[in-house]
């Protein structure tokens, strides 16, 4: 791969499997800035995605999501954690596809719910039964991973540190032996 070609990776996959807090240790290790899908819609609206959904549902928050998406595919130098459910529109998993280096973190249902256990503010997860969103969310969504990825990534139990170290050798590694856009 040339240097003179744009690095973008995303970090795509369901909510606790990491891709913020990974995300965030991975582009300092490969000089890459950092950029949370969430976070950047979030101070573009000023309300928070909980608020976002409350008031436009999860059609108007998926809007939103997309066209920051646009936004944030158009920068180089990136990694960019997106959110749980990007993949779910289809000109969402088109533009990742042709834009990045896509990377599906892995997670298992139980290894999200340890994850997500005090979390009281994602508003999918706000259901009786978490266990059973999760499991329906796993199978609407996971082919959809798959679908988009380039790298398919499971922690298997190391610390953060280890992981995101294995990760951005991960990364590297595909950079180097093809030309990923």
């Amino acid at each position: 791969m040339s240097t003179d070609t744009p690095r973008r990776v995303f970090l795509v996959g369901p909510m606790g499997s990491g891709k913020t807090t990974l995300g965030r240790r991975v582009a300092d290790q490969l000089g890459l800035e950092f950029l949370d899908c969430d976070e950047e819609i979030e101070q573009r609206c000023g309300a928070s995605v909980n608020l976002i959904f409350d008031i436009e549902g999860e059609a108007g928050f998926r809007e939103r999501e997309s066209k920051m998406l646009a936004s944030l595919a158009r920068r180089d130098g990136v990694l960019v954690a997106t959110g749980g459910g990007v993949v779910t529109v289809a000109r969402n998993r088109s533009l990742l596809r042709r834009s990045g280096l896509v990377v599906w973190l892995q997670a298992s249902v139980a290894q999200q719910l340890r994850r997500l256990e005090m979390d009281r503010k994602r508003p999918l997860l706000q259901a009786p039964d978490r266990r059973a969103r999760l499991e329906a969310m796993a199978l609407e969504r996971d082919p959809l991973y798959a679908e988009v990825a380039d790298i398919h990534f499971r922690s298997r139990h190391r610390g953060v540190g280890k992981v995101a170290e294995a990760l951005a050798e991960t990364i590297g590694e595909a950079w180097a032996g093809e030309a990923v856009p």
